[in-house]
């Protein structure tokens, strides 16, 4: 298992030291280093990101101010040059705290234990597929095989389900990272369906519970294929 990781760390020589031990280590792949929360921003809204090395002591905001500002967040461990943070990290559901200066050993304790919650979450995503999304300020469970198609509705989303249906504050690019590919598919700007919920469909539009939802031309062929396989 390799996760992809980003460091935002606004110290060119911590910056250094973190590629340096992520480079050597066998489970991991850089993605980028961050100087700023709004880059590291930019990277995690673009780019399908597993773990952040997280600085505390950031020049603009804390640490945890930007932890606060990201919709769903990758697992994080935080690192700073306080211990007296350790304890507020784990209110915030961090992975690990690593108090600088980071050594070989603990750098890698910390993995391990990164790399030991992640096989533990895929094996429940095996079991039974499911998404945490922010809805009427909670975080919400959404089983996956239960959506039926997204829609975007401005900055925001709304995903219908057999059971119910949720507004979410979040861009369909966004949610879209958050879906397996081989099961639901963009057939067009404003909507993602569930392959597995299709009907019937036509050159412009897709039938899911006797209702029309329109078809990109340059998805038609998509869908067409996936439909072959799923």
């Amino acid at each position: 298992m390799k996760l992809r990781c980003i460091v935002l760390d606004n110290s060119i020589i911590q910056q250094k030291i973190m590629e340096k031990m992520i480079n050597n280590h066998p489970n991991l792949v850089l993605s980028g280093m961050c100087s700023s929360g709004l880059e590291a921003n930019y990277r995690i809204t673009n780019n399908k990101i597993d773990l952040m090395f997280l600085d505390v002591d950031l020049p603009l905001g804390s640490g945890f101010d930007f932890l606060e500002s990201l919709e769903n967040p990758p697992q994080t461990i935080l690192t700073s040059n306080n211990p007296d943070y350790a304890v507020k990290a784990f209110e915030y559901n961090i992975s690990y705290y690593l108090l600088k200066p980071i050594t070989s050993m603990s750098f890698n304790i910390a993995v391990e234990k990164v790399l030991k919650q992640q096989t533990i979450l895929n094996q429940k995503m095996g079991e039974e597929e499911f998404v945490f999304v922010k809805s009427n300020l909670k975080k919400v469970k959404v089983v996956l095989r239960d959506i039926k198609w997204v829609r975007a509705i401005g900055d925001y989303i709304k995903i219908v389900t057999a059971k119910q249906n949720f507004i979410v504050h979040l861009t369909m690019k966004g949610f879209e990272k958050m879906l397996p590919e081989d099961k639901f598919l963009r057939i067009h700007k404003s909507y993602i369906v569930n392959l597995k919920s299709i009907e019937q469909f036509s050159c412009k539009d897709v039938e899911i519970s006797g209702k029309s939802l329109p078809l990109s031309k340059s998805k038609k062929e998509v869908l067409s294929d996936k439909l072959m396989f799923s």
